[in-house]
């Protein structure tokens, strides 16, 4: 790909039904794709057919700001708000397993195939440890006197991201959860962390709209920071290729970028492309035709088309 290529980005459909803001998202297989919202409603869509309607798969009490889908069990995971962990069927569309937390809000789910484990970020800075297939609560652990925010793993290096509304990266090991680096450079909130898919680097963004790059193997070393958005930066998502990356913003707007050189390549906001009118909270790529899913304050999930022919 040449560096001043800019691949065309269409909306191709706006998937509506939630009642509220849709703050969590989540891909599927063969591209479905799941969202959860502040009324509660957790939905499944399938972006290769976006004229299907959406299905209800649970309706709780509280708001819904993670999800995270388990293929090889079937499940969808789901954090409800001030009660805990839930587990979906997906085929048999009914609740299986349901793990008690500290009644606060739970921001990100994880999941660590080599350990079978779910790591949970919640909102009174306590990092919850649960083991899979039985969801047994195995570990408690503060890790900051504010809300733990965003998480993303280092298969490889056995390593689990963690960012936090204290200003703060942590780099945990995953047997021990001891903190092995910890990365100061943010002046707000961490929002998202995600790594590059080779691995290499570890991107932070959050309410300063900086995204900041570190280096893996050197320890986390920063190496580059952008002034990507006007407002917080509420998520980073990188292509399931690596090609791009993809970050979303209060300001309203989406930005794709060239993941390597942090490049901006294309802005879809309202004006521009028929983007959201309302903060814009998560992405997914879903693995599907090249296919770019957000969601948003205006109730909405938007289709997008990302066409890498040159």
């Amino acid at each position: 790909m040449s560096e001043s290529f800019r691949p065309p980005v269409t909306k191709i459909a706006t998937l509506a039904g939630h009642r509220d803001a849709v703050y969590a998202l989540t891909g599927g297989t063969g591209g479905a794709v799941y969202s959860g919202s502040a009324d509660g409603m957790v939905v499944g869509w399938d972006t290769t057919d976006p004229t299907r309607d959406g299905e209800l798969l649970a309706r709780v009490q509280n708001s819904v700001y993670a999800l995270r889908h388990l293929p090889e069990l079937g499940l969808l995971v789901l954090g409800h708000n001030f009660q805990g962990i839930q587990a979906i069927d997906l085929s048999q569309k009914q609740l299986v397993h349901a793990t008690a937390l500290p009644p606060v809000a739970i921001f990100e789910i994880v999941f660590s195939e080599s350990r079978q484990r779910l790591y949970v970020a919640l909102g009174d800075g306590t990092l919850a440890v649960l083991t899979v297939p039985d969801f047994r609560l195995e570990k408690l652990l503060r890790l900051a006197d504010k809300s733990l925010r965003c998480l993303a793993l280092h298969e490889g290096r056995s390593e689990l991201a963690v960012g936090s509304s204290d200003t703060f990266t942590r780099i945990l090991d995953l047997d021990s959860l001891e903190v092995k680096c910890l990365l100061g450079e943010s002046t707000n909130s961490v929002f998202s962390v995600a790594y590059s898919v080779d691995g290499m680097r570890l991107l932070t963004a959050g309410r300063d709209a900086q995204i900041r790059t570190w280096d893996v193997a050197t320890g986390y070393i920063l190496t580059g920071s952008v002034p990507a958005h006007m407002y917080t930066i509420n998520h980073l998502a990188f292509s399931p290729d690596g090609r791009y990356l993809a970050s979303c913003s209060l300001d309203k707007s989406i930005k794709l970028w060239d993941a390597t050189t942090l490049t901006l390549l294309r802005v879809l906001d309202r004006a521009r492309a028929a983007g959201h009118g309302t903060s814009v909270n998560r992405l997914v790529w879903p693995g599907a035709e090249n296919r770019l899913v957000s969601c948003s304050d205006d109730r909405s999930l938007a289709v997008w088309a990302v066409d890498n022919e040159q």
